[in-house]
């Protein structure tokens, strides 16, 4: 799962110019149409009246760079469906805020109309690259 320029920048700056980087007290789950690259591109996350980024927290590193969903992550149910999910992020803020990782999800997900988009603890795992 690859690291967003932004959290790629915050490594840099605090390993070779000592500047504190201080992690975020929660981080959310994003769902995307489209994959949004190391840039954080608009418009490929998902949209619409029943959705929102949901909070997650993970489990220690289990290997070095690598931890995945404590609990589960579960959406609100799907009101304008179908809707096609690729990939996921993890921000540091549930609205705006900064992308950290990004990845693509083993197959594409669409998701009809009352459908509840979930994944079980440790479905989700991020491996920083």
């Amino acid at each position: 799962m690859p690291t967003s320029n932004y959290l790629r920048g915050k490594m840099v700056d605090g390993s070779l110019r000592a500047t504190t980087y201080i992690a975020p007290p929660n981080v959310y789950v994003s769902l995307h149409l489209a994959d949004p690259t190391a840039n954080a591109l608009a418009g490929s996350e998902v949209s619409g009246a029943w959705y929102a980024r949901q909070l997650a927290t993970f489990v220690a590193q289990t290997t070095a760079g690598q931890t995945s969903n404590t609990g589960a992550i579960s959406y609100n149910p799907v009101t304008s469906g179908p809707v096609t999910v690729t990939h996921f992020a993890v921000w540091d803020d549930a609205t705006l805020g900064n992308m950290l990782f990004y990845g693509t999800l083993a197959s594409p997900k669409t998701f009809s109309n009352t459908d509840v988009p979930s994944w079980l603890a440790g479905q989700i795992t991020v491996v920083g690259t």
